[in-house]
């Protein structure tokens, strides 16, 4: 995974609330290998009909593909399937902003490069009003926790752990390992407090 502290992308408004997991990518859909990329199943059922085509009214089937996704609140309820996430990357974005997100799915979006960028709710409603039903260029300062939309500058929380994470490019182990050292060190005491147990950390 690759860190980043400013991207420069495009964002469109998904005016939605409540979008959960199952949405974002249908159970059926889950048993494909990852290998072969989530990005078509992202939303299908919401932006294909019954035949399969697309629905040239959904939002997210314009010409020009979105990098930034602005949507409602409760963005990622539902299960813990990391499977909505891959799709989400896999189709290309970058960042999702939106006044709340569901627990499991904002960390699994960290440690996949994906920033859930959480906005108060009157800025999301700002935003849908600012872009409407169109495209907006938006550049994203993560070591700031600002975003420009067409000029309109907003800010957005993250948890300072995640941040890290995110500008440097690091999943779980990765934030794990910048503690070796430490850890290593507590192996070490414990075991001469408690020889009889299995060291913690081996030499």
């Amino acid at each position: 995974m690759v860190g980043w502290e400013i991207y420069d992308g495009r964002a469109k408004v998904l005016p939605l609330a409540n979008i959960d997991t199952d949405q974002l990518i249908p159970a059926r859909f889950m048993s494909v290998p990852r290998s072969e990329g989530y990005g078509s199943y992202l939303l299908h059922d919401m932006r294909r009909d019954a035949s399969g085509a697309l629905r040239l009214e959904f939002p997210l089937n314009g010409a020009s593909p979105a990098t930034a996704l602005i949507a409602g609140a409760n963005f990622g309820s539902g299960s813990s399937r990391e499977a909505a996430v891959y799709a989400l990357v896999d189709a290309g974005y970058r960042a999702v902003f939106a006044p709340s997100f569901g627990d499991i799915f904002a960390s699994n979006a960290i440690n996949n490069g994906l920033l859930p960028a959480r906005i108060e709710p009157e800025t999301y409603e700002e935003l849908v009003s600012w872009i409407g039903a169109s495209f907006c260029d938006v550049q994203i300062d993560l070591q700031n926790g600002c975003a420009s939309f067409g000029g309109k500058e907003v800010d957005f929380q993250l948890d300072e752990t995640w941040r890290m994470k995110l500008i440097n490019g690091w999943d779980d182990i990765d934030l794990t390992q910048q503690y070796a050292s430490e850890i290593s060190q507590f192996g070490k005491i414990y075991a001469q407090a408690a020889p009889w147990a299995v060291p913690l950390v081996s030499d």
